[in-house]
């Protein structure tokens, strides 16, 4: 691999952990990379399937804590839904 490669491959993973920062699913940080670093998907992706390799422990920890949120994020929603409609039939 020449330095360039090196580089750019060392770039997405630098984005990508950016990605990881804003709590950001694989599917979510492909879109993002594509759309607003011009990132083709399929180096995205490969990039993030190496990381996870690597680091499997972490990434099992990152997506259970992320899929509790978004769970915890979903109920809050349903909830301040039910509130709004029982106020509206007041």
């Amino acid at each position: 691999m020449d330095d360039s490669s090196a580089s750019y491959i060392h770039l997405v993973h630098h984005l990508i952990e950016e990605c990881l920062i804003f709590n950001m699913s694989k599917e979510e940080c492909v879109e993002a990379l594509s759309k607003h670093a011009n990132i083709k998907p399929v180096i995205t992706s490969t990039v993030w399937n190496e990381l996870e390799k690597e680091n499997k422990e972490f990434f099992e920890a990152y997506t259970r804590g992320r899929d509790q949120r978004v769970t915890e994020t979903e109920k809050r929603q349903r909830i301040q839904s039910r509130l709004i409609e029982d106020g509206k039939d007041d």
